[in-house]
Parts: structure tokens; sequence; C-alpha cells
């Protein structure tokens, strides 16, 4: 099938998704996480396979060592990919959920109740296990999806698709085509200009990727375009332990979008030096007040800069940073306060590494990408993140016309 074709049909599977039981959702699931360990064997071969292309490619300088690591699927990701969908099973359905009750007058009730979405396009290099993250969560919600990766996961992204595709067929009563893969760069075009089909575009990616997205659909986008992700050490801060958080957020996983990029230290933090040698040991080069503090290294590179105050690091924040996650270390509540109110991000910490930014963390099963949009999800999005809701009028044959007339009048009261 082409693009069209595809995304009219995943069009039709949200429509009977759109009242699909919990049972079946969770049905689905479970037969998605029990064949994906019984093919597991076969996805590591596609992944070892793509792994060893992928070197040539960065061997010629077209992809990056971090696209990479990105792209290794382990036994530690396999679990954590199955523990995903268990997670996601064991979550309240996010559908069909009352937000409010409101009488308008006597026997006329309005609820503003969630929904899915749709149909949601997921663009996204490397990381193949995004695969099932967004398969589960999408069927869990009751929306359909059309998952495009990067050409350097294609094996493995077949591999896992594969045996998603083969759970559903086998799930009684499961709508065909709810989960779709699809290859070439001619297909993300064509899907960008697909509105009539599809309700929502999420890129996962390179900053470049996110913003031709932007730039080329009239589909609304969910995402972010780089993670620029900082770690303030204030003076009162715990020297250990804000020095163990800051190798933590850098080192840990140097090409995640949560990883920290710049580290921003209080003139007066004791052990300035004791911070920067950690890092160097820890393998990180330290770029001190770099010409553009808006680079994303997504390596074992931090950026450094020392300020006067709690002030002059919001500032910095608010200017530089892309709006994604930022921590203070401090003991001392007013900065603390202070950083948490005026940092303009969709994860603001105190204390705790900026790399517990993340959908599996959060405790929403996985994760859809982390989104700094001010829209209707922000951070990381999970199940909530992919309904909307609607509003059903329940009535006694209620007409307009006395309410106009003034003959009859609201009562607009919560219930």
């Amino acid at each position: 099938m082409d693009i069209k074709d595809i995304a009219k049909s995943a069009k039709e599977a949200s429509l009977e998704l759109l009242g699909a039981p919990s049972e079946l959702k969770n049905a689905a699931l479970k037969n998605v996480k029990e064949n994906i360990e019984r093919h597991k064997n076969e996805i590591f071969a596609a992944n070892k396979k793509d792994l060893q292309e992928a070197q040539t490619l960065v061997d010629k300088g077209e992809i990056s060592q971090s696209t990479y690591a990105r792209l290794k699927l382990d036994e530690n990701k396999m679990r954590d990919m199955l523990k995903g969908i268990e997670d996601v099973i064991s979550l309240d359905d996010p559908v069909n959920k009352v937000f409010w009750t409101k009488e308008l007058d006597e026997g006329l009730i309005l609820k503003k109740i969630s929904c899915p979405i749709g149909v949601i396009g997921v663009i996204f290099e490397a990381r193949p296990d995004v695969i099932s993250q967004i398969a589960s969560l999408a069927i869990k919600s009751g929306n359909a999806v059309i998952l495009k990766g990067g050409r350097e996961s294609n094996h493995t992204n077949a591999a896992i698709f594969s045996a998603i595709n083969e759970a559903l067929e086998n799930t009684l009563n499961f709508p065909k085509n709810a989960v779709n893969l699809v290859f070439s760069r001619d297909d993300i075009k064509g899907l960008l200009e697909l509105d009539e089909y599809v309700d929502l575009i999420i890129p996962r990616g390179s900053n470049k990727l996110v913003k031709y997205i932007q730039e080329n659909t009239k589909i609304p986008v969910l995402g972010h375009a780089s993670g620029i992700c900082h770690i303030f050490v204030d003076e009162s801060a715990k020297k250990d332990l804000a020095i163990k958080i800051c190798v933590d957020a850098k080192v840990q996983y140097p090409s995640a979008c949560n990883a920290v990029e710049t580290i921003l230290v209080h003139k007066n933090f004791p052990a300035i030096e004791e911070l920067k040698k950690a890092l160097c040991s820890a393998g990180v080069k330290i770029v001190e007040n770099p010409a553009d503090f808006s680079v994303e290294y997504g390596d074992k590179i931090v950026s450094l800069k020392i300020v006067e105050n709690t002030e002059e690091a919001i500032n910095h924040i608010n200017k530089y940073g892309s709006g994604h996650t930022d921590s203070i270390l401090s003991e001392n509540k007013d900065s603390v306060d202070k950083f948490m109110n005026y940092v303009d991000s969709s994860g603001v910490y105190h204390n705790a590494s900026t790399r517990f930014s993340d959908g599996f963390r959060y405790g929403f099963g996985a994760e859809v990408g982390i989104s700094t949009n001010k829209t209707h999800a922000r951070g990381p999005v999970g199940l909530d993140g992919l309904t909307i809701y609607k509003y059903k009028l329940f009535g006694s044959y209620q007409t307009v016309d006395p309410y106009a007339k003034g003959e009859k009048t609201f009562t607009h009261k919560f219930i």
C-alpha cells in the first residue's frame, strides 16, 4: 500500500478503536509482549545486522557515535521493552475518564470526557525500542499509529513490527492496520501532507528532523527540537552529592535528550575544582564559557559557567534552554522556590538528576517522547498525552429557543 492508503486504513482502524473495551486492548498488549519475547532472538539478530551497517555509516561520518549508541538493543533494553508493555497493561484505561460533570439546567447534563486523538504519526531516529513503546501506548489509548524509523534501524524495526503485527492479527476483534510501519523518506513527505487522515505528528530525533517536520506540515506537531538541559549548583548544595548528580546527569547516558549539557555553578560553591576533576575523571570534556550555549552535545562533553546568583542561572536557562528539563542543587529554600517557579521548562527539578525526565521513570509505563510544547501535553508524554477530550451533552429534548428568549435560564452548576 502507498502512504495514503496506509493512512486511510489507519483512520478506519482509529474509528473502530474509539469504543474498544479495556479488556480487548489489554489482551492485544499481552499478546504483543509475549510475541516480542518469543521472537527476541530474531530481533537481536536483526539489530546486530543494523549495528554492523551503522558502523560503516559512523566511519563515513554519515551518522554520529551517539546515534549509533541509541541504536543498540541488548538484553537490558529488551527487558525494559517488555516491562514497559506490562506496565502499560497495568495502567488505568485513559479513555472515557470523566473530568467534570455540570448541570446546565434540570435534565440537561454536560460532561467533559477523555477520548483518543485518532491517527498519530511518529517519526524517529535510531532507538528501535521506540516501536514497542509507542505501539503499546497507542493501543491502550485507543489510537492508530503510523511509525517511521531511521534507515539505520530498518532491520530491527521490521523485526519488532513483525512480532507486534502478528500478535495483533491473532487478537480476536482487534482492528486491522491499527499499527503501521513505513520505511522510505518519500513516506515521510507523503505522511506530512495527509492532514485529512492524520491527527498528530510526533517527531523523535535531531533538531534538524523536528524543524523539517514543523515547517512542512499542517498537522499539529508534538515534541521537542532539542534537549539543552541544565543543572545549577547553588552555593549551599551538598558538595559530594551535587558532584555525584552532575556526573550521573552527563555520563549515565550521554546521548539521551535529558542528559545535562550545561552546568551552571554559583561562584561561592566551595568545590568547583572538585566538580571539574570528577567530571574529567569520568571522561567528560569540559568547555568553559563556550561561544554558543545552545549546543546539544549528545556526548561526554559539557559546558560550564560560573554565575553570580540564582537569578543569573534562571535567566541563562530561560535564554539558552530548550524548555526540556533543568535542575537546581541547593539547600536554600528561597533559591529553590525561585528556581522552581521561574524556570520555564517542562521539567524543573530540585536535588535530582535531569535523567529522571522519562515516561518509564515517571510511572507512565512508556512514553512517545518528551514535549516542550505548551499545549495539551508537556514533558514525558504517556497515555494521558495521547488522549484529548470531547463534551457529551445528555438532554431531555430541550431546545435553545426558550433560553435565547429569556424564558428559561441556565443553572450552570457542577455536580
